[in-house]
């Protein structure tokens, strides 16, 4: 027994990089290829097996609430702040921007809008938080006629789920023709105060 003390802080030091490297790695693939990656690529990735992800984080819903924060969600909640700043004729404008940049950029985040894993809690907060944004930045856009007075949260919740699907599901446009069809999207829900510079 006197000799298997040194043992345990190694074992710990042990663990603890390995709950890193796997941080890391799973940060890097799912950033770049979705919250589907095989977790055989993010083992390979960090250097450890796959078995050892399911000893640290369970498996695959573990390892999202684990970095889901820095993979989506601290760049979706910098968005909506951010939105909340800008003057309400162009708010909408930017934040439907904001929101399809970060949906061309982000896989994952395609996969967080999709609900592609329900059973991560972490994932449903972002859902239920961007929810609320949407609700928010609609209402607030019709009010000062920067939108046309029918379109509703519920079209704009539509149109970045279809945008998802098509993105996680169909060819990846050239930005500029993804950006392009931005403005055409922007011109189609604008409303008079939005067309007409807020005069």
């Amino acid at each position: 027994m006197a000799g298997a003390a040194p043992s345990e802080p190694r074992l710990r030091a042990d663990a603890r990089r390995n709950s890193e490297q796997i941080r890391s790695a799973a940060i890097g693939a799912f950033q770049g290829q979705g919250l589907t990656v095989p977790l055989e690529k993010v083992a390979q990735a960090a250097g450890v097996s796959k078995a050892t992800i399911f000893n640290r984080f369970g498996g695959r819903i573990g390892l999202i609430d684990a970095v889901i924060e820095e993979v989506v969600a601290r760049e979706l909640f910098a968005v909506i702040e951010h939105t909340r700043s800008v003057g309400a004729v162009e708010r909408i404008a930017y934040y439907l921007t904001a929101i399809r940049d970060l949906q061309y950029r982000q896989p994952a985040f395609n996969d967080v809008l999709l609900q592609t894993y329900p059973h991560s809690r972490q994932l449903m907060e972002i859902c239920r938080v961007g929810s609320e944004a949407n609700e928010e930045f609609i209402a607030a856009a019709r009010a000062s006629g920067a939108l046309r007075p029918e379109f509703t949260a519920g079209d704009l919740h539509a149109l970045v789920l279809d945008n998802a699907l098509a993105l996680k599901h169909g060819t990846r446009p050239p930005r500029d023709d993804y950006d392009r069809r931005t403005m055409y999207l922007l011109d189609g829900i604008r409303g008079r105060s939005a067309a007409s510079g807020g005069r």
